[in-house]
């Protein structure tokens, strides 16, 4: 008899990786955060086990990573039937029709994130909110109040021309997406993924320098409206996306080279529609563009690859 939770390590490290996140969203958004992450945790699991179990196979530990970076994709305040909505579709249209985990060519988390920002832009673009800040934060506090709704993100900010204090963006007082808030947090939860092997760190390392080379290049060549280096790789999700989104190892290229290629178009992607297009928040789309190209990415590598070998 299959076991009904198929337990794989490299997934369970990620969601140790993210735990202190999901802490941090409670301290900075209250006790409303750890509850929707819970409902779409739960939404996710009954969504794959729909699927999976008619067929005789378990739920596999790798919804528990959806199920988590979808969470602390989202707005703090968003209603939680549309979160709801957003897991069913990530997983059901994201992995399973796909055959499940393994066989998934775009991210489901992303794919889910997606579905509901095109549905209802609105809770997706304009419901910020200030997060609670000294003692005990939102330890104290079910939500931020709706009179606190705000638009006043750091990519915002830096849209208008204004620059976000770095210590705000290093420690998460700002508002945003409930896991996106703190660059310090999501570097060392990325760091401790790369160092248990649970992320490839060329996949991560390579979105990094895509955005801040074509961040500097856009910069230098008098496009003021891409921000300075550390502003660029600080706000919204991208620190977010390149440690726990780009590092998806199933959607993401697996050869070396195509690794390299991958995260380096994402991190100037990410650049470029944050810079020029009306999408303040370009990880999502810039992910979903590029996990379309790599069966053709890593196809191209293998061919160069074996044709260098025969000549040789």
């Amino acid at each position: 008899m299959s076991p009904k939770i198929l337990k794989q390590k490299p997934m369970l490290r990620v969601c140790y990786a993210l735990a202190p996140l999901i802490l941090a969203s409670v301290y900075l958004f209250g006790w409303r955060a750890l509850v929707l992450t819970a409902v779409v945790f739960i939404s996710g699991i009954i969504t794959e086990a729909c699927f999976a179990f008619p067929q005789g196979k378990p739920v596999t530990s790798a919804v528990f990573v959806t199920c988590l970076i979808f969470s602390l994709s989202l707005p703090p305040t968003i209603p939680f039937w549309i979160a709801v909505v957003g897991i069913i579709a990530g997983v059901g249209l994201g992995k399973m029709v796909f055959g499940g985990f393994g066989q998934n060519v775009f991210n489901p988390a992303m794919v889910g994130r997606c579905f509901i920002y095109i549905t209802f832009p609105l809770f997706l673009t304009n419901r910020w909110v200030e997060p609670f800040w000294g003692g005990l934060g939102g330890f104290m506090h079910w939500s931020p109040s709706v009179d606190a709704l705000t638009s006043a993100t750091p990519l915002a900010q830096n849209s208008q021309g204004m620059e976000p204090p770095w210590l705000d963006l290093l420690i998460g007082r700002t508002a945003g997406s409930m896991g996106e808030t703190s660059a310090l947090l999501i570097v060392v939860g990325g760091l401790y993924l790369i160092l248990r092997k649970a992320a490839s760190w060329r996949l991560a390392l390579s979105c990094l320098l895509g955005g801040a080379v074509s961040g500097i290049l856009l910069r230098m060549t008098g496009f003021a409206q891409i921000p300075t280096l550390f502003s660029t790789l600080a706000s919204g999700s991208f620190l977010f996306g390149a440690f726990f989104v780009v590092t998806e190892p199933v959607s993401g290229a697996k050869t070396r080279i195509g690794q390299w290629f991958f995260g380096g178009m994402i991190g100037a992607l990410v650049v470029v529609l944050r810079g020029f297009s009306n999408f303040s928040e370009g990880v999502m789309f810039a992910v979903l563009l590029m996990n379309a190209f790599v069966p053709l990415l890593d196809q191209t590598v293998r061919q160069i690859q074996s044709s260098r070998k025969a000549r040789a």
